[in-house]
Parts: structure tokens; sequence; C-alpha cells
């Protein structure tokens, strides 16, 4: 079988017979793509996931670290000690590592680790919790030494960015593997305060939300938000978590016999979705983007002395750049199974656009902005693959019935972390979706934990 990078391929087209090597390119690259190269035996996906199980087992007690400073509760960080990330208590990456971590504890049977991580997923929760504002907004991240170093809940701050929408999941999470909920009780009315507060200063005329600026938004720059003006962007992946926050947080009321509160946020739930389906899918390319909200007629200030004609009937434009972000509605449920059958059929199953050989590129390779080198800040999303985006469309794949799909980049997946394992003794952040290469951040675990759902 022969590879063909897209530089090797342009070298070559230089050097001969230009059309005859576009279709030998192309047919490689479907055969490649059909027959997923990086299928594996299952004496191999056993060996890697052996390793795999072993390394997360040797280190996940470096991840839960005690009380420390104003981080009053014991917690869990997103990487090993000394390395990147290591001492900041961040938002959604502690729902991720979280995750990860129980189904290590349940892989291994390992009931001391599961008790123990209960108490720091808790602490974790009630850390951000107990340093909500006022107005009900929790910060981005916090340090030992510092509860807001972003400065995002300064009175000053103007972007009104704050804790991504996880923290219901986190504390669900939490909930199902300590088996009661009695212990968020005291806390929850913070919850909901925290979902008030996104809405508040949030909220479009769609109804979906929007990020007030770039600064810390999960993937850093992504193109449908870095760089764009405050308040414009609705982006997919908040959208798409708070959606599934306000479906856990009414789990979590229900079992605390909140009945209004569990009625509301379901509701809630219920209208972003409605919201998601109607301005986020687009028919003509069968995908899901992020949308632009602002959209403003401004014929009464402009010329004030002019009749109007025709009214702007559209509250949003599409951005249509493909992001892996259009997975997010199949993770969560809120596309129909059409749409995801067309999702699939036309942009992930037809091409290597966002299907490559070691997972999800997270951004499509037909886009411009596609590039792989490094950045650490911001971190790059366009283009590399990420164990988190793989898994947000793994489980999208699977939710929809593409059960070939989803075993194909389960075993990418594993190969490709195994593989980084077995070279470089350590895991990464993101990697070269054509090659595997490790591209940043040695030590890095946070997500990279998620394989485990996928063994």
């Amino acid at each position: 079988m022969i590879d063909i990078s897209r530089r090797q391929a342009i070298a070559a087209l230089t050097a001969s017979g230009a059309a005859a090597l576009m279709r030998t390119a192309s047919a490689e690259r479907q055969e490649v793509h059909a027959g997923n190269a990086a299928a594996l035996s299952p004496a191999e996906r056993h060996g890697f996931v052996e390793a795999l199980l072993d390394y997360f087992g040797e280190k996940a007690p470096e991840l839960l670290r005690p009380a420390d400073g104003i981080l009053k509760h014991p917690s869990v960080a997103p990487a090993l000690p000394g390395k990147t990330y290591s001492t900041n208590l961040w938002d959604w990456d502690t729902l991720w590592t979280s995750q990860g971590l129980f189904r290590l504890a349940a892989l291994r049977r390992d009931e001391a680790l599961k008790e123990k991580l209960c108490t720091h997923v808790e602490g974790s929760l009630l850390n951000f919790l107990e340093h909500a504002s006022a107005d009900g907004q929790i910060p981005i991240m916090m340090t030992a030494t510092d509860a807001d170093p972003f400065r995002m809940l300064a009175t000053s701050a103007t972007s009104r960015n704050q804790a991504k929408p996880v923290l219901g999941q986190i504390g669900l999470l939490a909930a199902d593997q300590r088996g009661e909920t009695s212990w968020l009780g005291p806390h929850f009315d913070t919850l909901r305060r925290f979902y008030d507060a996104w809405m508040r200063h949030n909220a479009s005329p769609t109804g979906l939300l929007v990020w007030g600026d770039d600064v810390a938004i999960g993937n850093d720059n992504d193109p449908t938000t870095f760089g764009r003006p405050f308040f414009s962007s609705a982006n997919l992946l908040l959208n798409c978590l708070f959606h599934e926050d306000l479906r856990a947080s009414a789990e979590l009321a229900r079992r605390l016999g909140r009945t209004q509160d569990q009625e509301r946020l379901q509701a809630q739930a219920e209208t972003l979705a409605l919201n998601i389906q109607k301005y986020c899918w687009d028919g003509r390319d069968s995908y899901y983007y992020t949308v632009d909200v602002q959209c403003v007629d401004r014929r009464a200030e402009l010329i004030p002395t002019v009749p109007r004609g025709m009214g702007m009937s559209w509250k949003c434009l599409p951005m249509r750049i493909q992001v892996f972000t259009g997975f997010l509605p199949l993770w969560c449920g809120i596309a129909t199974k059409e749409q995801a059958r067309e999702m699939v059929r036309v942009n992930y199953q037809a091409d290597d656009r966002l299907n490559a050989r070691w997972g999800v590129r997270s951004l499509s390779a037909r886009e411009s902005m596609y590039s792989l080198a490094f950045s650490s800040n911001p971190s790059n999303w366009l283009g590399p693959v990420w164990t988190i985006v793989n898994y947000f469309a793994w489980r999208g794949l699977r939710k929809y019935g593409f059960e070939r799909e989803a075993a194909e980049l389960a075993d990418k997946t594993i190969a490709l972390l195994g593989m980084d394992l077995k070279k470089n003794g350590s895991l990464h952040e993101y990697y070269h979706p054509d090659t595997g290469e490790a591209l940043s951040h040695a030590g890095f675990m946070d997500w990279n934990l998620l394989a485990l759902e996928m063994v």
C-alpha cells in the first residue's frame, strides 16, 4: 500500500505526469480511507490496550492532588506533575480526566481508586462552585494561589466568559459513581445561578449562547471564534456542552427532589436543542456549523430618511468552516437520524477531509486555515488529531448506528496512543493526523484517558 502525503503528492506533480499522479493519489487515499490504515489485529489491539492500562494505572495516582491554598478540596489535575497544566484546575479538562479515570478504575476493578476519585472529583467541583461570583459566574481555570487567573469575573471584564458548561456533568458523574447525590444538595443553587449567568450575559436573539471572546474557549483557535468580534460566535462546542449540562443538572435536580428546577432545566435543554437544529444545521452541506449572530438591521440608524423595504428575516449566518464541532450534535443526540446519515455519508465516509489515517482532523484539510504547526498559546486545533475530537466523533458514530466506522476510529485512537507510548514513553496533547507524530506537550493525560472507553 502506497501512502502518499499531501507534500509528497505536490512534489511528484512537479516532477512527472500531473494528471496521472492525481488520479493515482486520489485512488490511494480512497483505498487507505476505505480500508482503515490503522486497523489492528486482535493481538495488536490487546497489546496496545494492556500497555495503556499499565501506563494509566501507574500514573493515575499522580493526577490526584491534595487540597492546596485556596483550593480547599482535593482535586484532579489534567497532566503529570511538572508538566504543562499540572498545577491548574481547568473546567472541561476536569470532566474528561475524571471520566477517563473512573473508566480506568472500572476496567482494573480498583475500588480503592474509585473511592479516591469520588473524593477528588467532588472536590474539584466544589472548588469551582465555592468561588462563584455574586452574579453566579464561575472561573474557567484556578490555581492554588489565584481563583481567576484570566480575570474573567472582574467587574471591569467585558467578555463575560466563564467556566464552560460542564459542571453539571461533573456532578452527575460523581453522583453516579458515589451512588448518592446528597453531597451536592447544599450547592445546587450555585449551579442553577451559574446557568442563569450564562443566559443573562451570553444569550443571543437566536436563543444560542455566544462566547464573549476567544480566551480559553477549549478549542482555542477554532476559526469560527478565534479573532472574531466580541459576542459574535454561537460556537457549537459551547452550545452542545450547555445542552448536555442542562440535561445533567435536570437529572441531579430530580434526584434531589427539586421538581421545579428539574422541569425548568429540562425545558431549557429542549429549547436549546431546537435552536441548534434550527440555526446550525446546513442542508446544503449536510453539516452542523457554528453561526455568526451579529446580524443587525441598521437602516434606521444609517439611512433614517429612506423608506424601508423588505425586512431582515435572518438572525444569524452559518460560518461554513468545517470544524470537528460539527460532530457534536451527534455526540449529544440532537441530530435527526437523517441528518446524521447524510452528514456521515457526505463529510466522513466520502474522503479524507475530516477522516484521517489516525483519527478525525480538528479542522477539515480543505480549509485554507488548515495547519499542523506546533502552537501552545493558542493550542492548535487547525487540523491535528486530538483524543477528545476522536472521542466526540466516536460517541456520535456509535449513537447513530455507525458501528463499523466507530470501531475503526477506536482502533485508530488506541493505536495512536499505544504507538506514542511505545516510542516516547509518554502521551502527548495532539498529533499529526497523517503520520501519527506527537506534536505537543509530553506528559499530557487529560482526555487521552477517554481512549479507555473505546476498548
